[in-house]
């Protein structure tokens, strides 16, 4: 079994673990990992159907205690105040979960990749480099998800379409920045993952998004003709036309 993420609607770490949630449809899979991270008084978690364009997605929402309703539009953007953690907390949270090894090898590799772009762009060693600037939690919900999920379903291979990436500008702490944004570039362009501009307003890949893509990249193309076994949609939450992205198990 192999599987293909279609990234026409850019990509981001919610987006890729609502796509794998519904592709293996089985909402308490997260549960035993998540709780198991003792981080429960600083977040929750949702999971629900929500229609796209006519289309059933399934959507993954990280919720914040200092927030009714975390929309998770920037993963940059946060207005709430958790511990500041470097890469070293991150990695300690991540050996104690209750996960296979192969997950959390997984997380800590998407986690690094993200560390060491952010490194580079604000000018820090990696030890310097504080979570709050990617979004501490959310993003580690969203990492070790994803992790659970794909050690779930054990691909043998993982293939890409090209990114799609908005244009104009975001904001965030940094202040207003160019999309793609700073941490993605250095991703893309460090791993060599093709990207594709288009005329939508706004971030469609996020630094998590990218580095989920850099983690298991190849560069291998997907073969000229597959059987689609099943197809999964994850729910985007930045509001441009189609935000789903799509994930299909083939052979």
């Amino acid at each position: 079994m192999n599987l293909y993420f279609e990234c026409n609607s850019g990509i981001s770490g919610d987006m890729s673990v609502g796509a794998l949630l519904d592709l293996i449809d089985n909402e308490n899979i997260l549960d035993n990992a998540l709780s198991s991270m003792k981080l429960d008084n600083e977040f929750q978690y949702k999971i629900t159907k929500k229609m796209v364009n006519a289309i059933s997605t399934t959507d993954f929402n990280v919720i914040l205690p200092l927030r009714n309703h975390h929309e998770h539009n920037y993963e940059h953007n946060h207005e709430h105040h958790h511990e500041h953690r470097n890469l070293d907390d991150i990695n300690k949270i991540i050996d104690k979960a209750n996960i296979n090894q192969n997950a959390k090898n997984l997380a800590k590799k998407i986690f690094k990749i993200v560390a060491e772009a952010e490194s580079k762009v604000h000018n820090k060693d990696l030890s310097e480099v504080h979570f709050h600037e990617v979004g501490a939690i959310d993003s580690i919900i969203d990492i070790v998800s994803f992790a659970v999920l794909y050690d779930y379903l054990k691909p043998n291979k993982t293939y890409f379409s090209t990114l799609t990436e908005g244009q104009g500008t975001v904001t965030c702490q940094h202040g207003t920045l160019s999309v793609p944004v700073p941490a993605v570039c250095e991703i893309v362009s460090k791993y060599k993952i093709p990207i594709k501009i288009t005329n939508n307003e706004g971030e469609m890949i996020t630094p998590t998004g990218a580095a989920i893509v850099a983690a298991l990249y190849t560069g291998e193309q997907i073969p000229e003709k597959i059987i689609i076994e099943k197809v999964g949609y994850g729910r985007g939450k930045r509001p441009y036309k189609n935000p789903i992205l799509r994930v299909m198990r083939i052979n």
